[in-house]
């Protein structure tokens, strides 16, 4: 299971109370997601509305919302719109975390339901949608912007001593540490020529576009009607469009890894010209950075609880076959071809 962030549930009831005018009579924590500085939870009322609440550590998140809002102005239907508050914010603060309100759409996520033939063709419409949209210069200067940073790669390297060391911890640490040493070259390498592909795009002039940043399978909702939302805006960035279609073809879960899908996809992307280098290099990157978090959690704190265990599973399932190490090493290689 996912642990609760520490603020009570009567809080979160009363401000949604307060500041929203949403009279709660059930709110119902979900395991959903991955972030350790995240919580949500489905919130129901008497009128049998319910909403999608998400609470998440600090009080810097607003870029998310003002980009919810940027693309739903823009006409674009598969995001979920953004409930304001009373006085018209996009987020209410309370107690050092942030707060923020959805419609509650029923559905199931990308990693439990393959998308359609038309499904498919729909998230690449909508996602060339979305890397043409203008972003007002304002909300830019607000953003991340990729600077090809070695931040992920210099931690996993820090890490090399610990894994090449004699295995200690708790039973997860030790699993762990055992499976790295296994896979050592493998992870040596990902480290390597992530930091020669750096090098390469770094050269590259690309044109800069809005991008999801995390655009795998479970942040596609699919509702009860097909209809597909692209979910979790929490970290936008502006980047070359292959931070985006890295993940088409790409295999995060082991899923998304068939041909059929990637051709789907583009014809509803249209056409373009897909940087192969810029794909190899953030499929590289992506799994380093997991790598990291992962390792961090596992290795250098005992915390987690219960979710240690699923983190575990997450970090090995990237070395099956078909899975994102593969995929990404096939990439490379096709650089070469």
């Amino acid at each position: 299971m996912i642990e609760k962030l520490p603020l009570s549930e009567k809080r979160i009831i009363d401000c949604l109370k307060t500041h929203y005018g949403i009279e709660v009579t059930r709110l119902a924590f979900l395991a959903l997601g991955a972030d350790m500085h995240a919580s949500v939870y489905k919130a129901q009322t008497h009128n049998k509305a319910s909403y999608f609440v998400k609470l998440k550590h600090g009080d810097h998140h607003d870029i998310s919302a003002t980009i919810i809002e940027l693309l739903r102005d823009a006409g674009i239907g598969q995001i979920i719109p953004i409930v304001k508050t009373i006085g018209g914010q996009k987020a209410q603060h309370i107690d050092g975390f942030t707060l923020t309100v959805f419609p509650f759409i029923d559905g199931q996520d990308g990693f439990s339901r393959n998308l359609t033939n038309d499904q498919w063709h729909s998230l690449g419409k909508v996602m060339r949608q979305i890397h043409e949209i203008n972003v007002p210069i304002e909300v830019q200067t607000k953003m991340r912007q990729e600077s090809y940073s070695p931040k992920w790669r210099q931690v996993v390297q820090s890490l090399y001593p610990l894994i090449e060391s004699e295995p200690s911890g708790d039973i997860i640490s030790v699993k762990l540490l055992t499976f790295m040493k296994k896979h050592m070259a493998a992870i040596h390498r990902l480290v390597e020529r992530a930091q020669q592909l750096a090098q390469m795009v770094q050269d590259q002039s690309s044109q800069f576009v809005l991008c999801h940043s995390d655009l795998h399978g479970g942040n596609i909702l699919i509702d009860q009607n097909d209809t597909i939302y692209i979910v979790d805006w929490d970290d936008p960035i502006l980047a070359p469009k292959e931070r985006d279609l890295m993940f088409i073809g790409g295999g995060v879960a082991n899923v998304w890894n068939k041909p059929h899908e990637k051709e789907l996809f583009y014809k509803g992307y249209g056409k373009t010209e897909v940087n192969m280098t810029l794909l190899a290099y953030y499929r590289h990157e992506r799994i380093v950075e997991d790598i990291a978090i992962y390792s961090q959690q596992l290795l250098l704190t005992m915390a987690g609880g219960q979710d240690r265990m699923n983190w575990y599973e997450q970090f090995i399932s990237q070395f099956d076959p078909e899975g994102v190490v593969e995929i990404a090493f096939k990439t490379d290689e096709e650089l070469t071809i």
